[in-house]
């Protein structure tokens, strides 16, 4: 994507015709990407907000900058009519606000020097879409449940018909279990990225992690903590040799598919949709009541509520599921905050012990 060099709004002259009128709207929307691409958000999302905003300018009857509350809501009840879900008019709302939000900073003055007009914010505490991340809650499986599926699943491997991609996706299952990664970081892992030099387990350069607002790839460093090192061990030393020649070619695909590349001397890197339907066999052989249920991104639930419960602070598991927001952390441990059930320990305990009946102690005065 290429963004057209923009002259400063500021010193546009008048609108006289239809076609100025256009071309500043169109400027100021060449502004807001600049911006975007100078706060180092990614051609993609920069790209996608456009689309946003023009379609919201498709569905006015006048100019950007005339938007109304009105205006958004009716643009949201389309949305919402024509079968988008919650989480895609969320983000439309959030975009609108931010360019509106934009506008009204940098531009408010020179646009109602041009046209007279005062803009508004259209997207405002009556109309915004309520978030849809914070009641999803995922309760993972118990500790029993999940000890017996990977217990039955590393017991099985011997017999499996093909052995290697069987290894290939219980060992990326167990990262989700352990380490609590992203399924696209596990895809994304090379060779090179296991570091047993680094701390006391060795760490895992994940350099895939998830950005935020379109930031792009966020890389962090992973300790293999909680077994995470006896298993890339395991899988390096055992496993990953048999996939190909390529296992001490620091630039192969750490989980590499059963077939090579036509170009580079290495393995092809295998696709999420084969580890995640492998952890859905797996799941309705030897967990049955959670088939259809357990996924990836269960697991890596698991793995925060795990941790958690076994004494992890939560700025911790903030830095190792490579979150931005600790509030984000505090939803995945959720199976194991038991404040209310304390609170409600201590009370009972407080008026257990208002109504203890205790023997009189009688006090016998000296005698003079």
């Amino acid at each position: 994507m290429t963004l057209a060099v923009v002259r400063n709004i500021g010193s546009a002259a008048a609108l006289r015709t239809d076609e100025d009128v256009a071309a500043f709207g169109q400027e100021i929307v060449d502004q807001y990407a600049l911006a975007l691409a100078a706060a180092g958000l990614t051609d993609g999302y920069v790209a996608s907000c456009r689309r946003v905003i023009f379609e919201f300018a498709a569905s006015l009857a006048g100019p950007l900058w005339s938007a109304s509350c009105d205006d958004a809501d009716r643009f949201l009840t389309d949305q919402r009519r024509t079968g988008r879900t919650a989480s895609t008019r969320a983000t439309k709302a959030i975009v609108l606000a931010q360019f509106y939000a934009f506008v009204m900073a940098r531009y408010q003055g020179d646009i109602h020097a041009l046209t007279g007009w005062v803009v508004e914010q259209p997207i405002d505490e009556f109309n915004k879409p309520a978030g849809v991340l914070p009641g999803r809650v995922r309760v993972p499986p118990s500790d029993s449940e999940v000890d017996d599926l990977f217990a039955h699943w590393r017991a099985s491997l011997g017999d499996a018909r093909k052995y290697l991609p069987a290894a290939r996706d219980y060992f990326a299952a167990s990262l989700w279990r352990r380490l609590g990664l992203r399924i696209n970081e596990t895809v994304m892992l090379d060779v090179r990225d296991w570091r047993p030099d680094l701390g006391g387990f060795g760490k895992l350069h994940v350099r895939f992690g998830k950005g935020g607002r379109g930031r792009g790839p966020k890389a962090r460093l992973v300790p293999a903590i909680n077994g995470g090192a006896e298993l890339i061990d395991w899988w390096l030393a055992d496993v990953r040799h048999q996939f190909g020649r390529d296992w001490s070619d620091p630039d192969a695909p750490m989980l590499p598919s059963e077939r090579h590349d036509p170009v580079l001397p290495r393995c092809r890197r295998v696709g999420s949709e084969a580890l995640r339907q492998g952890l859905v066999r797996q799941t309705a052989r030897w967990l049955p009541s959670w088939s259809g249920r357990l996924t990836p991104h269960v697991l890596r639930h698991y793995c925060a509520s795990s941790l958690y419960a076994n004494g992890m602070d939560l700025k911790a598991l903030q830095e190792l599921l490579g979150h931005e927001w600790l509030s984000t952390t505090t939803r995945y441990i959720h199976v194991h905050a038991n404040h209310v059930e304390q609170a409600w320990g201590r009370a009972n305990a407080r008026v257990a012990a208002r109504f203890e009946i205790r023997d009189p102690v009688a006090v016998v005065p000296e005698e003079a």
